[in-house]
């Protein structure tokens, strides 16, 4: 007898070989496994699921509360688990208040971009267990819809049944189909695999994935790769015990051989729910394996050359073709640099898009990091620069969100995403330029002293319409020159070791097209005074506006920490600094969960830092909820709820001497997610 998570989570049933089954050989690929660690209790931990930076499982980790008399387990709830800054996963909490019930929650799945939930839970009617004609409570799959608090829109799906389970839904890359596990009639026996297809929004009839998937016994915890392997658990074919994993490939019905992962990835005891990232090459399966921290635990594994060599995503050759928008005729010499999504955030051989600039705050005198562009200068050299044809080739991986960055002298530089989700992307990508319609600037920087020019001197040049910030530098002879959009205004500032800065004010009127001038005129600190700066000192406080939750939770989003990096490296750079990690929310949302939500937040900033080696001691997090918002409104913009939703440091320690000199640089795009 062995424990199965079906109909009630406890399914007994003997061993049936009824099938023949292929098995991986052991000398296919390396694979790595290892306990995930403290996020597995002495009890259940199982069928874990990729969400935003972590996963989301199954457990009964609780020893107190409610429990299921059959199993003599508190009953399942869906909890969360984070990613270090080494991969680990920790900081277990529960996923949902809305979600987790009285009874069962158990295998979940998401839509690619992670509005919308199914999962597995107990049959219930207003909150209560309901039962089918023999007094059994069935298992049924639920949809919900992320809102503005928690998961809401709850609903049942339609295939459900009072008299038979339906359970662990796993999602199509496109989301139009769905696979799951059943025990309804016109099987095989016991539970077997379904899909069902959804078009125009409405789910069809269930269809049985036929006999060399399914056995007289159980078929159970399907997951389908982007690959389109499909992976199952299954004690009906050729197993090692218990439960083994399983793979095939196919289509619908028309599914191959299916092959046992063998002993790689089995033991003698249940092994089931494995999950395998977009890569193909790392992922998570449960087992009840010994060695374990309990009943069952969550084992995390890599494998560099993908599954039997068939899931790793595969590499798609494309030719991007740059044009003018206009004459549609080719260009050459085109500078493409291709940046990839990463937890990090875009980026190219190593180079990020984005710089954090640490500068003075608009009216408090509070710090600020901003994420600024970075001008194509300072990216380094392209990745691809176009031939005579206008074209340039390039392997793209497969599963990947890419950004297609184009600039060529006399044109606005242009963005095109690309994207290879379900291992698929356009052959060509075209490109097309616009010609620039600019007015050209030439300017100067000398030594006001000695009017000598100023060579390699920095220059930066703030825009009003698009509060973009662009930086050049002056040649050897002191000499720049930019194009300026027509129409609007812009502040043009100098900068160079030993020298003030200076400034100078343009407006660039649509009437008046010709060559703008300017000539700034840098004095020497030695003759003056010097160039200002912001000491920090004990009660100074940099404001972090960009880093972004995920929904209205406490995990940060991935690729949304940036300025927490910043603020890892000034702890490290200043070892005696101490600090008060200080969360506030926006206005939206009860009192009192933004309060307790302000909390979770700095608490998860801190972890954050914890995880890279700063020591807990010299943090402190703080939640004030809404109770300081900075702008005061009846009906806030979004941008003025950006302002006030926002993470600040005050440093309530430092032994050291510092000094920052600050440039001034525009906010980033607003954020239009909530809380």
């Amino acid at each position: 007898m062995i424990l199965l998570r079906s109909a009630v989570f406890l399914y007994a049933f003997c061993f049936a070989f009824t099938s023949l089954s292929a098995q991986i050989s052991p000398q296919t690929n390396e694979v790595k496994i290892e306990n995930a660690g403290i996020i597995n209790s002495p009890n259940l931990e199982f069928s874990p699921t990729f969400y935003q930076n972590g996963i989301v499982y199954a457990t009964s980790r609780y020893n107190s509360g409610k429990r299921d008399e059959k199993i003599n387990e508190t009953f399942f709830e869906l909890f969360y688990a984070e990613l270090d800054q080494d991969g680990n996963l920790y900081n277990p909490k529960p996923f949902s208040i809305n979600v987790n019930s009285q009874l069962h929650e158990g295998p979940v799945t998401f839509s690619r971009d992670f509005q919308t939930m199914y999962f597995t839970r107990n049959n219930t009617k207003k909150g209560l267990r309901k039962a089918d004609s023999k007094g059994v409570t069935r298992l049924k799959v639920y949809e919900g819809q992320r809102g503005s608090e928690d998961w809401e829109k709850i609903v049942e799906l339609p295939f459900n049944s009072d008299e038979y389970s339906v359970a662990h839904p796993t999602l199509s890359t496109n989301g139009d189909n769905l696979f799951f596990t059943s025990d309804m009639p016109g099987g095989y026996g016991g539970m077997d695999l379904y899909v069902v297809s959804r078009a125009d929004g409405v789910w069809g009839n269930p269809v049985n994935l036929g006999s060399t998937i399914n056995t007289a016994d159980n078929e159970v915890f399907p997951f389908i790769h982007t690959s389109g392997t499909l992976f199952f658990s299954s004690d009906g074919h050729d197993t090692m015990g218990g439960l083994d994993l399983f793979m095939a490939n196919g289509v619908d019905a028309d599914w191959r051989e299916v092959v046992n992962l063998g002993p790689q990835y089995n033991s003698g005891y249940d092994d089931l729910g494995i999950i395998l990232d977009p890569d193909g090459t790392a992922g998570y399966f449960s087992s009840n394996r010994n060695g374990g921290n309990g009943k069952d635990d969550i084992y995390r594994f890599e494998v560099s050359d993908g599954i039997a060599g068939k899931t790793k995503a595969k590499s798609i050759d494309a030719t991007i073709l740059v044009y003018d928008e206009r004459t549609t005729e080719v260009i050459e010499g085109a500078f493409i640099r291709i940046f990839e999504n990463t937890p990090e955030g875009y980026i190219s051989g190593g180079k990020s898009l984005y710089d954090a600039v640490l500068m003075p705050g608009e009216d408090d005198g509070d710090l600020t990091f901003k994420l600024v562009r970075k001008d194509k200068e300072a990216l380094g050299n392209p990745d691809r620069i176009s031939n005579s044809q206008g074209e340039a080739g390039y392997a793209f991986v497969g599963e990947k969100t890419y950004l297609i960055v184009v600039s060529k002298d006399g044109y606005d530089s242009a963005e095109f995403e690309y994207k290879t989700i379900g291992n698929k992307g356009a052959n060509v990508v075209e490109v097309p330029l616009k010609k620039a319609i600019c007015i050209d600037m030439a300017g100067t920087v000398r030594n006001k002293i000695t009017n000598t020019s100023i060579p390699n001197a920095i220059i930066n040049i703030w825009n009003s319409c698009d509060g973009s910030d662009k930086q050049i530098r002056t040649n050897s002879n002191g000499e720049f020159d930019y194009c300026l959009q027509q129409g609007c205004d812009f502040l043009i500032k100098g900068y160079k070791d030993t020298y003030n800065a200076e400034y100078e004010k343009i407006t660039t009127n649509n009437s008046i097209t010709s060559k703008r001038n300017v000539n700034l005129m840098l004095t020497p600190t030695s003759v003056s005074a010097p160039v200002p700066v912001r000491t920090f000192v004990e009660g100074s406080v940099i404001v972090l506006e960009n880093i972004y939750y995920d929904f209205n939770k406490s995990h940060i989003r991935t690729g949304a920490a940036r300025e927490l990096d910043e603020l890892y490296s000034l702890l490290s750079t200043y070892p005696s600094m101490q600090i008060e990690l200080i969360s506030h929310t926006d206005t939206r949302g009860r009192e009192d969960y933004n309060l307790k939500l302000s909390k979770r937040r700095a608490d998860s900033a801190k972890q954050f830092l914890v995880n890279k080696g700063i020591t807990s001691s010299r943090i402190k997090s703080i939640g004030m909820g809404e109770s300081q918002p900075r702008i005061r409104c009846a009906n806030c913009t979004e941008e003025e709820h950006q302002n006030n939703r926002r993470t600040e440091v005050r440093i309530i320690q430092i032994n050291e001497s510092v000094k920052i000199q600050y440039q001034n640089n525009s906010p980033e795009v607003i954020d239009r997610k909530r809380n």
